[in-house]
């Protein structure tokens, strides 16, 4: 089975929405579900098709949830140093076009927000910036054309 990486706060994301959907969304929607029969005909009853539906989903989400956690390959990247991008690096990139800064860090792609910064490491952009050191330039092919970026600076800490 292939390891997923991901980092430690994003592990504990995953746990906790696991926590949540077994304690509460699970008995909930088995309530909804007793309380809806006690109304009579199933076959019309929307209330009942309604929390039979999100009950599929929740088992969805709780069996892909299982999985991912139990695949899950924990990098701690508050103990990497360096200036070479690797899983967990907090990345400054500048535009080589218009010497716009962004800043991503690169995590897991369960745990990955683009507007929050938090770059898939299977991204397109961060699988051209892993292994590339300061000063480094990539290309990366866009749906808006081709972009340039030159590595600013690379620093590892809690993400």
């Amino acid at each position: 089975m292939e390891k997923i990486p991901m980092t430690p706060a994003g592990l504990a994301a995953l746990e906790e929405e696991l926590r949540t959907l077994r304690a509460v969304e699970r008995p909930a929607v088995i309530k909804a579900i007793a309380e809806a029969r006690e109304h009579g005909d199933l076959s019309e009853n929307a209330e009942y098709h309604a929390a039979r539906e999100r009950q599929s989903f929740i088992e969805g989400r709780l069996a892909e949830l299982e999985d991912i956690i139990s695949r899950a390959q924990v990098i701690d990247s508050s103990q990497m140093t360096g200036t070479v991008v690797r899983f967990g690096a907090r990345v400054v990139l500048a535009d080589e076009d218009s010497d716009e800064e962004v800043v991503y860090t690169i995590v897991g792609a369960h745990e990955s927000d683009i507007k929050s910064g938090r770059l898939s490491v299977q991204a397109p952009l961060a699988r051209a910036l892993i292994g590339k050191d300061i000063g480094d330039t990539v290309e990366v092919t866009t749906p808006g054309g081709s972009k340039s970026y030159e590595i600013v600076d690379v620093s590892f800490g809690s993400v």
